[in-house]
Formats: C-alpha cells, sequence, structure tokens
C-alpha cells in the first residue's frame, strides 16, 4: 500500500517536472522577449520540484527500510511462536507422563496399605485368640478341651 502511493507520487512528479520543463521553454523564449519575472518563477518552482523529488526518494528509502524491518520481525515472531509452540507441546507430554506416574504409585501405595492391613487383622485375630487363651475363663476351657475327663481313682486298703 505504501508503495503503491510512493509509486504514483514519483510518477506525479515526474509530470510536473515535464510541465516544467515545457514552461521552461516557454520562459526561454519569454527571456528572449525580457519577462524576468516568468524567469524567477520558474527558477523557483524548478528548486521545489527538485526538492520534492529529493524528499521523495528519501521517502522510498524510508519506506525500504521500515518494510525491511517489518518483514525481519515477521520472521522472528514466527520463530518465536514456533518455539512457544514446540514448548508446550513438550509440556503437555510430561504432564501426561507426570500424571500417569503418579497414578500407578497411588495404586501401588493402596495396595501396600491393604496388605499392611491384612496382616494387622491377622496380628489383630491372633492376639485376640492368644489373650483369651492366657485369661482365666480361657485356661478353663483350655483344660476342659485338652485334659480327659478324670476317672475316679480310689485307694482301698484289701483286707487281709
Amino acid at each position: 500500500g505504501l508503495i503503491l502511493l510512493w509509486v504514483r507520487r514519483q510518477e506525479e512528479r515526474r509530470s510536473i517536472l515535464n510541465c516544467l520543463r515545457v514552461q521552461e521553454s516557454v520562459g526561454s523564449r519569454r527571456r528572449v522577449m525580457g519577462d524576468n519575472v516568468n524567469t524567477a518563477i520558474l527558477e523557483r518552482l524548478e528548486r521545489i520540484v527538485e526538492s520534492l523529488q529529493d524528499n521523495s526518494t528519501k521517502m522510498g528509502e524510508l519506506l525500504a527500510v521500515h518494510n525491511e524491518k517489518l518483514d525481519k520481525q515477521d520472521r522472528i515472531d514466527a520463530v518465536l511462536f514456533e518455539k512457544i509452540d514446540n514448548l508446550s507441546d513438550r509440556m503437555e507430554k510430561s504432564h501426561e507422563e507426570i500424571k500417569k506416574g503418579c497414578e500407578r504409585d497411588i495404586r501401588l501405595v493402596d495396595q501396600h496399605l491393604r496388605q499392611m492391613e491384612k496382616k494387622m487383622w491377622s496380628i489383630f485375630g491372633g492376639l485376640a485368640v492368644i489373650s483369651f487363651i492366657v485369661s482365666v475363663p480361657g485356661q478353663k476351657i483350655v483344660e476342659n478341651v485338652l485334659t480327659s475327663q478324670r476317672a475316679e481313682v480310689r485307694i482301698e486298703k484289701i483286707a487281709q
């Protein structure tokens, strides 16, 4: 857009310069006739046109430099966005790996806790049985179970 506008202005300035040259040739004829006023005006217009051409050239150079900087910045932005996307992908992959590892560890801890709980209840049951056996009521039951019925033994003296 800016370059097209610059090209149009260059064409307009060339057209004005050509008109001025035509007028200058006409002016030179008038100079011959002795018209000094027109000559001064034409010389001033020529200086203005030259100044406009210089400014136009400088503006074109500035626009070229500006466009070059914009292109360079676009390339830098593209590289940065690509790096950001790559980093985001890597972070998402790492996040998934960490999440799976945590879930696996939680399952392992849960499994170990269940095993420990089974052992604890087994130990508790064993202690309950041992406590009962050692207690007074337990001693009587164990004594009845482990010893057979006693037969009454009598020792009598036999007469001779």
